[in-house]
């Protein structure tokens, strides 16, 4: 068990990455906006969001098996440094003035790349890294991260864009990227403990067998494959919606870069205050019930979005609050369901596997919604996503196993190493 190892390793890890994290979402914001000026298209934001989930959606399962394989600090530190070079090139090609739309999709390609490897390595180094008992706190500052990188990032990226040229923000990215890489030189990042056959025979377990063990993993987890089903919907509609917002704030309400920052940020407000309203209310008994409720919750504010009148802004300010509050509901929960309930060493596959999986119809949203809002518009998307989450929320209580997930699993025959206490849910994962 890890319940003695010190905090203040993984707190050095994490506080590296969270300020890698704020260069990126900056670099992130200031491309995005670069893309709409420069084209106006929602089919180019639509295909810039695309490449960004296809590496997680096809290499996801083959890259998780491989963070099981590998060293996750090395697995780490190559994907980190990978994409800052890779934010290096484009800066200069920037400097250059020789930068080309196909250049930008090119560099999400490199960075989601990079992250398929990244974060499970990540998820699945935590566990390992942190006592138990502080896996739930952990959680919480997660969370504050996400709300607080829609905060800073969106009205910094703005500032970055009136005082820097594009260069200079990407070489902001690649400076704070060294936070994260450096700090991996030095702290140690614990393996998960081989398998009873691999200790036997002092070989690894072949790698298509630890893939047939991931999907045979989920395969018999009936509450997880109705969960991922039910992503997989979400993901469809509401995944375009926020590659689609900079059009919604530029053609509808006649806004800039300064009112798509004020929608991010209230955005991360939004996410700041639905944490902590969830950690002093604590949720509903079955954790899966809080998620659904954020579900409906999800869908009004979607849709507040879309059916905001050009000359009230602020109620679509309200709907970017209030969807992301409930967002913290959604997604803490289901987080909570997962780390230890999945062992150790199935971690990198088995959370890779589940990502992929749920956000499968991600690219084939993103490819309808590009050409549906440039012949229609992109508030019809908005409406037409929040019905279709309010709609899920309540479908999702009417699936009995569903609302059984987090009573908990046996291990498969094929990981005889688990105990009875590492089958069983207790406390949080950040997927």
């Amino acid at each position: 068990m890890n319940h003695s190892k010190p905090l203040r390793p993984f707190l050095i890890l994490w506080s590296g990455q969270a300020l890698s994290l704020v260069g990126s979402a900056v670099v992130q914001f200031a491309l995005i906006w670069w893309l709409t000026q420069e084209t106006g298209s929602a089919t180019i934001l639509a295909t810039a969001s695309l490449v960004g989930f296809l590496p997680q959606v096809l290499l996801g399962p083959f890259a998780g098996v491989l963070v099981d394989r590998w060293s996750r600090r090395w697995t780490m530190f190559l994907a980190d440094s990978g994409i800052a070079l890779a934010t290096l090139l484009l800066a200069y090609l920037f400097w250059t003035e020789s930068i080309q739309i196909w250049h930008v999709f090119a560099l999400m390609f490199v960075r989601a790349l990079g992250g398929a490897f990244h974060f499970p390595a990540m998820q699945a180094s935590t566990s390992l890294m942190v006592p138990h008992e502080h896996l739930t706190r952990i959680q919480g500052f997660n969370q504050m991260l996400e709300g607080g990188l829609g905060i800073i990032a969106a009205p910094l990226g703005a500032l970055l864009l009136a005082i820097l040229p594009m260069q200079g923000i990407l070489g902001v990215d690649v400076a704070t990227a060294l936070f994260a890489i450096i700090p991996l030189l030095f702290i140690a990042v614990p393996q998960p403990e081989k398998s009873a056959e691999e200790m036997a025979t002092g070989k690894k377990t072949p790698y298509w067998t630890q893939m047939r063990e991931g999907l045979a993993y989920v395969w018999a987890w009936p509450g997880i494959l109705f969960l991922m089903l039910l992503a997989m919907l979400i993901n469809f509609v509401l995944t375009p919606v926020m590659s689609l917002q900079p059009l919604l704030i530029a053609d509808h309400f006649g806004g800039g870069a300064w009112e798509f920052g004020a929608m991010q940020s209230t955005f991360g407000i939004g996410i700041i205050i639905g944490g902590i309203v969830l950690g002093a209310w604590g949720g509903f008994k079955r954790r899966i019930y809080t998620s659904l409720v954020g579900l409906l919750g999800l869908g009004v504010g979607i849709a507040l979005f879309g059916l905001a009148p050009a000359n009230l802004f602020w109620l679509a300010l309200v709907g970017a609050f209030f969807a992301g509050s409930m967002i913290a509901i959604v997604n803490g929960p289901v987080r909570a369901i997962l780390l230890v309930a999945i062992a150790p060493e199935m971690q990198g596959r088995v959370m890779s596997l589940i990502g992929s999986l749920a956000t499968a119809m991600t690219p084939v949203g993103l490819m309808l919604a590009g050409p549906l809002a440039d012949q229609f518009g992109v508030r019809p998307w908005f409406i037409v996503a929040g019905a279709a989450t309010v709609l899920v929320g309540i479908i999702g209580f009417f699936i009995p196993a569903l609302l059984k997930v987090e009573d908990g699993r046996s291990r498969p025959p094929t990981s005889p190493t688990a105990s009875a206490e590492e089958a069983m849910p207790s406390e949080v994962i950040n997927a």
